[in-house]
């Protein structure tokens, strides 16, 4: 339950148009609720402004889907990550919308249309084999309200792929860069733009990239200013961030 729900269910027990008891009842979970192996948070979208995602890897399909099930009683869309096709099935058993990227692993469950209104959030790769951990930062930014483009495969391998793109960088807001081995396109994404730039590094490389970690310490280590890290393929916390950033935005212009 977002803000603006809990508003108007407060609205409509002031207007007679709700009875106290029916609203307890969609009240009651607050702040959150002991399913025994988890405690679903449904609080969470009134203090972040999405609801809890569900963290998928290491958990077992009969505990994703009595998670999915109790969190979709309450929110419009839910977000799953690093999901497999199994998975995802069990999901869309109960939930026939539920929508799948292989790339990604996510799976989003819609009970209602979000309308994008935050911001513009362009999502980079330094390559293909990045398109992973980008993917999983486009959907986590796209269901969590804001406008997203995409633009991949423009590594400094061959940056005058990258210059081709400028007016795509212009547009922005805040722009997450995903890149492995060295990491370098996001200290270049951080010298052409004054937007914020939130880098990722991801798991792509030979031996001496040490599963992201060289990537890590290069974005750690960027000249350009005003770029900020995230760990090593974490597309989701990217999104997230990025979220915060056009939340406050949107806000702010009100």
């Amino acid at each position: 339950m977002t803000k603006d729900e809990l508003r108007h269910l407060l609205e409509a027990v002031k207007n007679n148009n709700l009875d106290v008891d029916t609203a307890l009842g969609r009240l009651k979970n607050l702040p959150y609720e002991d399913l025994g192996f988890a405690k679903v948070d449904h609080h969470r979208a009134i203090r972040k402004g999405f609801p809890e995602v569900i963290f998928c890897q290491g958990k077992t399909v009969e505990q994703i889907v009595a998670i999915y099930k109790r969190l979709c009683g309450n929110n419009r869309v839910i977000l799953g990550t690093r999901a497999g096709h199994d998975v995802f099935e069990a999901v869309k058993s109960v939930f026939p919308g539920a929508e799948y990227s292989h790339l990604a692993r996510t799976i989003v469950v819609r009970q209602g249309h979000v309308t994008p209104a935050k911001g513009n959030v362009l999502i980079m790769s330094a390559g293909t084999a990045d398109l992973p951990v980008a993917e999983e930062a486009a959907v986590t930014a796209e269901v969590m309200g804001n406008n997203v483009q995409r633009c991949y495969d423009v590594g400094v391998a061959g940056i005058h792929r990258l210059f081709d793109k400028l007016d795509l960088l212009s547009w922005a807001q805040v722009l997450i860069v995903v890149a492995g081995m060295e990491g370098a396109l996001a200290s270049v994404v951080g010298g052409l733009v004054e937007q914020p730039v939130i880098a990722v590094p991801t798991s792509v490389g030979y031996g001496a990239s040490f599963n992201g970690l060289a990537a890590l310490l290069g974005m750690l280590n960027s000249c350009a200013s005003g770029v900020g890290v995230v760990n090593i393929d974490n597309g989701f916390g990217a999104a997230a961030l990025a979220n915060a950033i056009t939340q406050t935005i949107m806000e702010a212009r009100q």
